[in-house]
């Protein structure tokens, strides 16, 4: 058993190379399917986002887990393999438990502490457990991953100060209203930026949106998508009156909002306050409108002055996360040993032991009377028997757990031994054996038909 993960994200590849690597929602059967089929190849998981493709997989102990994963990805995507290998990173063993967790903590996201990443992994396991690539491996590191996500947001306030352009308007527009629900926005320019800046205000609670733009077609589109109203451009000034927020992203080159041109505005509001958020570069906004009473205008220097100062809170929480993660990390490690064959056969052994003894105690109470050399004759015998019986299986033990299912067959002698138990003292994973003896009797079954085209073509002459 081995862990293996085969990556590339905004740090390593351009959008025009992320954009090929893509397994959309409804091509990720297929895709872990074709990943599963792969020999070396136990166990898959696909995390694809706008901002990273990734396949975690458990591979065969001594196979090359990662080319398994790049072959596949360079076939599946039509890609050069070559060329492909120069935007991928590699992780193997603890590394990629430790990746996975970052991941989840929104501690590798482009935006540290956002909240999506949580959401996306999950839904990457879902659909890996829903065609059965996930096992008893998986199944427990994923899980314990959104136990690191919700530890993180629970126990840090790694998400609670903006870090990007657009929300960080939103964090400044709250300190000049008490609450924003109920408020009306007037966007001016239909840009992304525009956009984005109006969503995270409207999902705060602001209630109405009338977008103006020299194209009446492009604010139409835009006022579509937050059922607002478009506006005239020439009804700026005369429907400004209405908002309490108003977001400038136009492409002039000169300011399109002064002054002279807010003043008689501001003289029919009596008394709101209005809210200018310039995020234009050039500036749309003549910064002497900051003089009038009543008005509050923040530029794009200030929205990133609060940028940075979160982006320092938002380090100093993340070192939490990261101790978090070390604390995960230990819980996962030990529960891998525990999986690992040596301390099986060495638990195995040692409960045969304690039962031997414990026997033979009860022997020598009622034999009684053992001269030392009986006695060390009686100890040998048992010794000798218990030594015969486990050395079969646990050598078998040994040679099967370098192999692709190794891990479950290590997790069956847990079973039969009861070295596992949960905290009522029954014995864990109760469907195990099934499925073992499903794997078994489908082997023999190929062997069975293997067997049968043999015959076949020795009678054909082939």
């Amino acid at each position: 058993m081995h862990l293996t993960l085969v990556g590339l994200s905004h740090k390593t590849a351009p959008v025009e190379i992320r954009e090929k690597l893509t397994f959309p929602a409804h091509r990720q059967e297929e895709a872990l399917s074709l990943l599963m089929a792969t020999p070396d190849v136990a166990e898959a998981v696909i995390l694809s986002t706008c901002n990273r493709t990734e396949i975690y997989a458990v591979t065969a102990a001594g196979a090359d887990g990662s080319a398994a994963v790049i072959d596949f990805l360079a076939d599946y995507h039509d890609l050069d393999r070559h060329e492909l290998v120069r935007y991928l990173y590699f992780s193997e063993g603890e590394a990629v438990v430790r990746h996975l967790f970052r991941v989840v903590a929104s501690l590798d996201s482009m935006v540290i502490g956002e909240a999506q990443i949580l959401g996306q992994v999950k839904e990457a396991y879902e659909h890996a457990f829903g065609t059965e690539s996930v096992g008893r491996v998986f199944n427990r590191l994923f899980r314990q991953s959104f136990e690191v996500g919700k530890r993180v947001r629970t126990e840090t306030d790694i998400g609670e100060n903006a870090v990007s352009i657009s929300y960080a308007a939103v964090e400044l527009a709250k300190k000049v209203f008490d609450s924003l629900d109920g408020r009306t926005i007037l966007i001016l320019g239909a840009g992304k930026m525009s956009e984005l800046t109006a969503k995270h205000l409207v999902c705060n609670g602001v209630k109405s949106v009338l977008v103006a733009n020299r194209t009446y077609e492009r604010a139409e589109e835009l006022a579509g998508r937050f059922s607002g109203e478009a506006i005239r451009y020439d009804e700026l000034f005369e429907r400004m009156r209405e908002a309490d927020i108003v977001i400038s992203s136009t492409a002039a080159t000169h300011h399109v909002i002064t002054k002279e041109q807010v003043a008689p505005t501001m003289r029919g509001r009596k008394g709101n306050p209005l809210f200018l958020i310039d995020i234009a570069v050039p500036r749309d906004i003549d910064p002497d409108v900051n003089e009038l009473d009543d008005v509050f205008l923040y530029d794009i220097d200030d929205l990133n002055g609060v940028v940075e100062s979160n982006l320092e809170e938002r380090m100093r929480e993340a070192r939490r996360a990261e101790e978090i993660i070390a604390e995960e990390m230990v819980a996962f490690e030990r529960w891998i040993e525990s999986m690992e064959v040596v301390p099986t056969v060495a638990a195995i052994r040692a409960k045969a032991e304690q039962v031997r003894m414990a026997e033979l105690e009860k022997a020598l109470k009622r034999l009684g009377g053992l001269s030392e050399k009986e006695l060390k004759t009686v100890e040998a015998l048992t010794s000798s028997i218990v030594n015969k019986m486990l050395h079969g299986p646990t050598a078998r033990l040994k040679m099967v757990a370098g192999e692709k299912d190794g891990y479950d067959y290590i997790e069956a002698a847990r079973f039969l031994y009861g070295l596992d138990t949960n905290p009522e003292g029954k014995p864990a994973h109760q469907g195990l054996i099934k499925t073992l003896l499903g794997k078994a009797e489908r082997a023999a079954g190929r062997a069975a038909d293997k067997s049968a085209q043999n015959e076949m073509g020795d009678t054909l002459g082939c």
